[in-house]
């Protein structure tokens, strides 16, 4: 999906997703000493919105410019402010040492291209800093339910490790599950962790 068939699923008044943080970023941030943050394809703000919540001076990056009104709209409502960056994450960079934390929560792209992304990511914090990544895992097609159906947009928490372990050090990287409800009932997610320091 490019940034119009986002901006497009984004259109209606209502939240595509929930307004509160993924479970995973409020258990693994929420400790973090407040500082610069990136979420790096922060769609309708929860992630972002919630570390600003938190203290943090936060940057909400996406191609979809609707989606960042939604997360400006909910900072608002929420009495925070955050700043939105309308870039697609192809071309997207900062500079080195910008930031105390990036975070990617469900950025699906084609592995080279989400290469690109987790080294820019990488270059952009600074030493000391949080490096924080959880997405539909690639364990999720066979194993999982929901999230995309297409093996090329889904990675493990190693090849994200392997990516960002030259320059941090790993902390966490697993496979992590989470329940989803359904009309069936509640099914079990599939998805990839990974934490590391920046070096």
């Amino acid at each position: 999906m490019d940034a119009a068939d986002w901006d497009e699923r984004y259109r209606g008044t209502g939240l595509v997703w929930e307004a509160e943080p993924n479970r995973f970023v409020a258990q693994e941030l929420a400790g973090l000493p407040a500082g610069r943050a990136v979420d790096l394809a922060a769609g309708e703000g929860r992630n972002a919105v919630w570390l600003a919540g938190q203290g943090w001076d936060v940057d909400a990056v996406d191609f979809s410019a609707v989606a960042l009104a939604k997360a400006e709209r909910l900072g608002a409502e929420r009495g925070v402010a955050l700043r939105t960056v309308c870039s697609d994450l192809a071309a997207w960079s900062a500079p080195e040492g910008t930031y105390d934390l990036a975070l990617i929560a469900y950025l699906q792209l084609p592995w080279p291209q989400m290469e690109r992304v987790l080294r820019e990511a990488a270059n952009a914090v600074r030493g000391g800093g949080t490096l924080f990544l959880v997405g539909h895992a690639a364990a999720n097609l066979e194993r999982g339910h929901g999230g995309p159906r297409d093996p090329g947009v889904l990675c493990t928490a190693e090849q994200v490790a392997a990516e960002w372990r030259p320059r941090a050090r790993i902390v966490r990287a697993e496979e992590v599950t989470r329940p989803v409800s359904t009309e069936q009932g509640s099914r079990t997610a599939i998805d990839a962790l990974v934490r590391a320091v920046r070096r």
